[in-house]
């Protein structure tokens, strides 16, 4: 099981993996019970979109953390993947900006993604 940080890193790193465009984590536990982090960016189209989305679901189902729920698979403006601990909001640039979350959540820290704590690598023993 990860830790919340380390769930927000591993969706981090794989939004930044597929080229997302400004990635920005936002350490909301003591501004709502929703989440500890907010994972936010923008993708530059819907396919972009959908391959953001499926790398992370990839990478945080490889390492035990699959999404509870995605919301906004067919909208093609604004996925919202909930890992618990952990929501990630990928948008279109136009969505983001109408919906704003970095000014709603402006009392959450701002986290720089290479300072969270990617989880160790399970060792493949062979047999």
């Amino acid at each position: 099981m990860l830790t919340p940080a380390e769930i927000a890193a591993v969706a981090a790193k794989a939004l930044d993996d597929k080229k997302a465009k400004d990635v920005k984590v936002l350490k909301t536990v003591e501004q709502t019970v929703l989440a500890d982090y907010f994972v936010i960016c923008n993708g530059t189209s819907s396919t972009h979109i959908k391959a953001l989305v499926d790398e992370v679901d990839k990478q945080l189902s490889e390492a035990g953390e699959p999404p509870i729920r995605r919301e906004g698979l067919r909208s093609d403006i604004w996925v919202l993947m909930d890992f618990g601990s952990v929501i990630v909001h990928v948008f279109t640039d136009e969505a983001r900006r109408f919906y704003n979350l970095e000014r709603l959540w402006s009392d959450a820290e701002f986290v720089d993604p290479a300072t969270l704590p990617l989880p160790a690598l399970k060792e493949e023993t062979e047999e």
